[in-house]
């Protein structure tokens, strides 16, 4: 298989530029998120006593975290777009990862989804809405639903996109079907992300591992302006990485989960490799499925088949050190991941 040299030069270029600016801007936001005390308020109230018990001395660090992600994204999205526009001549220009057709949906979503987490951790820290602690899941997943239909109206009215990825077996046409799928794949790994991101370093690394497999399978596919934008996705994603694994200097908050898992989304159903998202994020679908199994033994049984979820909590709960849950989902993430991108790339 032919690998375009200049290209994978540059998005490995754009993950270490991209990892260095959010480094070296870091600790302006450090600062400003611990001089106006925007730290994260554990909920009590009696509905999760496990998680209370477990989480409480958390309680104070920074959130909103996710802003160092999707602000260096923006801050390179436009320093480049600039040289590109002004100065074409320039090898920077060359760096310009804009592109209508591959970044435009994306970025959009990610803007948007992070700016409605970005008001549910604020209403956290406030102490507004239900059991002073923000958006319910309900909200949320009204919200992820609202961006996921505006997403799926223009994958099939304006870019006339209905067919489907099928490893093994090719291009399946769905027709109408494709909206509502559409709609399923985001939302669901919108909430998936939201539930993961519970310890420290636990979404940022699976994360890191989801989206480097489909930055794989982009640049198989030929999109490279894709590829590039989900290589400073990563850099900006490690260098978070660098100050929440344990213990946190802060917490990527809903205005990290939530417009990751939108942008993941997304970029699954612009390489048609969605079906590919349970390998990739097999943790993440863990995670979710783990909370839907417990909600309906409750509501069926009675009964818990869990100590707390997401699951990450029950084997809190068991005994288990928050850096060994993360580390061995990490392992099985990486393991999982790869298993997808062998199966993207000759399926």
């Amino acid at each position: 298989m032919f690998i375009n040299v200049i290209e994978l030069s540059r998005i490995l270029a754009l993950t270490a530029i991209a990892f260095a600016v959010a480094i070296a801007w870091t600790p302006l936001l450090t600062h400003f998120l611990y001089k106006f005390n925007l730290g994260k308020q554990i909920r009590s109230g009696g509905k999760t006593p496990i998680f209370t018990s477990l989480h409480q001395h958390k309680e104070g660090t920074p959130t909103m975290g996710g802003i160092l992600i999707w602000g260096t994204v923006f801050l390179l999205l436009a320093i480049f777009f600039v040289i590109n526009k002004f100065f074409p001549e320039s090898s920077f220009a060359e760096f310009n990862f804009l592109d209508r057709g591959q970044t435009y949906l994306p970025l959009a979503a990610l803007g948007a989804a992070a700016i409605v987490g970005l008001a549910d951790d604020l209403f956290g820290i406030w102490r507004i809405g239900p059991f002073g602690g923000g958006l319910r899941m309900r909200h949320r997943l009204v919200s992820y639903g609202a961006i996921a239909i505006l997403g799926a109206w223009w994958f099939y009215d304006k870019l006339d996109w209905s067919i489907i990825h099928i490893p093994f077996y090719g291009e399946f046409n769905i027709g109408w079907w494709y909206i509502p799928f559409f709609i399923f794949i985001i939302v669901a790994t919108s909430f998936s992300v939201n539930e993961t991101d519970g310890l420290d370093g636990l979404a940022g690394g699976v994360l890191v591992l989801s989206f480097a497999s489909y930055a794989i399978l982009a640049f198989a596919e030929g999109k490279y302006d894709l590829a590039a934008l989900i290589a400073v996705i990563i850099g900006a994603l490690l260098a978070f990485l660098w100050f929440n694994i344990p213990p946190a200097r802060f917490f990527m908050g809903d205005t990290g989960s939530m417009p990751l898992g939108i942008t993941l989304g997304i970029i699954a159903m612009l390489t048609n490799q969605s079906l590919l998202l349970p390998l990739i994020g097999f943790i993440l679908v863990m995670e979710s499925a783990s909370v839907i199994v417990q909600l309906t033994s409750k509501k069926v049984f009675k009964r818990k088949i869990f100590h707390s979820t997401p699951i990450h909590h029950h084997f809190e709960a068991i005994g288990w050190p928050e850096s060994k849950i993360v580390m061995r989902f990490w392992v099985i993430s990486a393991v999982m991941a790869g298993m997808g991108i062998i199966v993207g790339l000759i399926g």
